[in-house]
């Protein structure tokens, strides 16, 4: 029964969708210095994009301030002006070959911009899961059609996916939540 459909295929790329998804809202700037903040934004050098990450050493000083030492003089000018067409909202400050962003308090309109951006975020994750289990589902029918399952084994499978479907959008529901509290709290 087992080797005709995999369930656990279907329930691992749920949890990858859902690890995205978290590494996805942890870049969202909450009024405290996080390194992730900056794991969206590329930059374009050495004819490739590429993290900040890969070009200096990110570091936070103080629960308001990232510290960015860049390795390359060549590449400060690259990085502050990727910095500063990102969403972070956040003006860039050199200093040598270190470049200081200041994390300012978040504005109550800012706050709201967050919350419209992480539900966004959100809903994508939750399509993403959907989409996950409408190729189970048609998976099954095709199995289904060339009779390697039978209509007990599809029907079984089908309730299995959706529960497993309801468990992964119910805890993007509450990384959401989670989430949004903590945009919320001034």
């Amino acid at each position: 029964m087992s080797a005709a459909f995999d369930e656990k295929n279907i329930s691992l790329k749920m949890i990858k969708s859902i690890q995205s998804f978290k590494k996805d809202i942890s870049t969202l700037r909450t009024g405290r210095a996080n390194i992730n903040m900056l794991d969206t934004i590329k930059i374009d050098v050495y004819g490739q994009l590429m993290p900040i990450g890969q070009l200096a050493t990110v570091s936070v000083p103080e629960a308001r301030m990232i510290s960015i030492q860049v390795w390359d003089k060549s590449n400060i000018s690259i990085i502050e002006s990727g910095i500063q067409k990102s969403e972070l909202g956040i003006t860039p400050q050199t200093d040598g070959q270190t470049i200081r962003l200041r994390i300012p308090d978040l504005t109550e309109e800012r706050r709201k911009d967050l919350i419209k951006i992480l539900k966004n975020m959100g809903e994508k994750a939750k399509i993403s899961i959907r989409n996950i289990r409408r190729e189970g589902n048609e998976d099954l029918k095709k199995k289904l059609k060339e009779k390697i399952i039978s209509e007990d084994q599809n029907k079984i499978f089908e309730k299995n996916i959706q529960k497993i479907t309801d468990d992964n959008i119910q805890t993007i529901e509450k990384l959401l939540t989670d989430k949004e509290k903590e945009i919320s709290q001034i």
